[in-house]
């Protein structure tokens, strides 16, 4: 009986580890894509990403080949800094980076919790004994305190709903067109670096896309998150030289034009007169902030 229950429990901890070396190849995949299709040339966040990738891959062949409880921790809190960095990101930002609500975003956080839920198990599950080594009587230290840890089931049950919690409170609060303004605002200028730069009613800088044209904006879906476009029909400020107009996008909205060029704000400009997405390489092209001449 007693070696039926351990085998048993052999195989539950083995499907566990498959389990959890799935989910972290699974999130490495996701942040790779993203790292790929724009996030590598983000200041600081892009090599960030980079070396999350390296290590979800890393963890994941870690804890499919050797397991134990020391790759269980390691992929665990692996993903808990993961989302943790994510959350972060979405309420205060990082590094100059504020993140927004996207499928991906929401998908990677849902992965790293259910990673964090299946590992979690494996490195708190009570040492086995007389089997000589860590698993002898008394074991290694991270051996006793982990099994002296009581409840451990019920901890991370409760860890994981608090972390689905805190999960969908960040993605329901989080905006993508706070510092946009509406239809009807006057566009003014501010001097950044020495240029002169438009920016909205609020003083937010304004960008053009350089795969745009007069007629289209190609920045759409996830692209349309991190780069609000200005609702259309803006006036310009008296003494504000150039000319604004509209143009009709994919969903049918309408989006203001600076000299041709529809306009977007970026969500990682927090505050007026900053221009941190200036010459950025994001979502298949080149940003440029919308200076004014004359």
């Amino acid at each position: 009986m007693e070696y039926s229950q351990r085998l048993g429990a052999t195989r539950v901890q083995l499907g566990l580890r498959v389990v959890g070396a799935g989910l972290l190849a699974a999130t490495g995949a996701i942040h790779l894509d993203l790292y790929l299709t724009g996030y590598k040339n983000i200041p600081t966040i892009g090599w960030l990403f980079l070396l999350q990738v390296i290590a979800a891959f890393g963890l994941a062949l870690l804890v499919l080949v050797r397991g134990g409880r020391l790759a269980a921790v390691l992929g665990a809190g692996f993903a808990v800094a993961t989302l943790g960095g994510y959350l972060l990101s979405i309420w205060f930002g990082l590094f100059g980076f504020t993140e927004v609500r996207t499928t991906a975003g929401i998908v990677a956080g849902i992965i790293e919790v259910a990673t964090f839920a299946v590992l979690a198990p494996i490195a708190l599950a009570p040492a086995e004994s007389g089997q000589g080594g860590a698993h002898a009587a008394g074991g290694s230290g991270m051996d006793r305190l982990l099994a002296g840890i009581p409840h451990a089931g019920q901890v991370v049950a409760a860890l994981s709903i608090l972390a689905l919690v805190l999960l969908g409170i960040a993605v329901a609060g989080a905006g993508s067109t706070a510092t946009t303004g509406g239809s009807g605002q006057v566009l003014k200028t501010t001097s950044i670096k020495g240029a002169t730069v438009l920016t909205n009613a609020k003083g937010f800088t304004l960008y053009w896309f350089a795969p745009d044209t007069s007629t289209k904006s190609v920045c759409n879906g996830s692209c349309a998150a991190y780069w609000p476009p200005v609702p259309g029909h803006v006036t310009l400020a008296s003494g504000v030289a150039g000319t604004v107009s509209t143009i009709t996008r994919s969903d049918g909205s309408s989006q203001a034009t600076y000299n041709g060029h529809p306009l977007y704000t970026y969500v990682s400009d927090t505050s007026p007169g900053q221009a941190s997405g200036n010459n950025l390489n994001l979502n298949g092209g080149v940003w440029h902030e919308v200076t004014v001449s004359g």
